[in-house]
């Protein structure tokens, strides 16, 4: 049966974030296609990884034989982490904006699991071709056209970060406008906050349903 690769960055509990809201409707809906199936999960918010430090991030650079026991030590989560990256049939990442970018739980995460030579920089790496839906859930408007456009540091960041580095073959579940409903000023925009909302919804298990049956027995 497949495995999921489930990932929390939201500061905010429940119902209170929307990306973990919308990537709970696309876990609901794969879950139901693969009852059996494995869910790797973590949480970055309630359980934060370690920054990289150099120690760590020289290991990756050193064949597993010839590193020292205080490298192998260092390399240990790195190991971990993408071999649970590496194990998943699917990656879901549920990644708000925060101050016009990712939350820096889950660049943590992307610099433990982004190894050269391993989970990257090879045409054919341990992750590639691997699906990923990311819910890039924002406060404000920043789609094409919109004033603040060129503020959108998200999906342009994942893109990259995701596809370009681990190969994965990335997809985008955005919804937007989601402080409208707690912020007076934006008190004119909870109808479509609402609806862009109600779309990632539809979106995410959408999505979650086309993939689980890639895998269907």
């Amino acid at each position: 049966m497949p495995t999921l690769l489930h990932i929390d960055t939201s500061v905010f509990p429940g119902e209170a974030s929307a990306s973990r809201t919308v990537a709970a409707s696309f876990r609901k809906e794969w879950e139901a296609q693969h009852p059996d199936g494995t869910v790797i999960y973590r949480d970055l918010a309630a359980e934060p990884l370690p920054h990289l430090d150099g120690l760590a991030a020289h290991a990756g650079f050193i064949p597993a034989d010839a590193r020292t026991p205080k490298q192998q030590a260092a390399f240990a989560l790195r190991d971990t982490l993408a071999t649970e990256l590496e194990q998943a049939d699917a990656v879901l990442i549920g990644a708000p904006m925060y101050n016009f970018t990712i939350p820096s739980t889950l660049k943590a995460w992307l610099d433990h699991v982004i190894i050269m030579g391993r989970t990257s920089g090879a045409e054919q790496t341990t992750t590639s071709g691997t699906p990923a839906v990311v819910v890039a859930s924002r406060g404000g408007g920043y789609g094409p056209g919109t004033p603040r456009e060129s503020f959108e540091f998200v999906t342009t960041y994942l893109e990259k970060a995701l596809n370009g580095a681990l190969g994965l073959e990335v997809e985008f579940v955005v919804p937007e406008l989601t402080l409208a409903r707690g912020n007076p000023a934006m008190a004119d925009l909870i109808e479509l906050s609402d609806a862009s909302k109600a779309k990632a919804h539809e979106d995410a298990a959408a999505k979650a349903k086309a993939l689980a049956a890639r895998f269907a027995a």
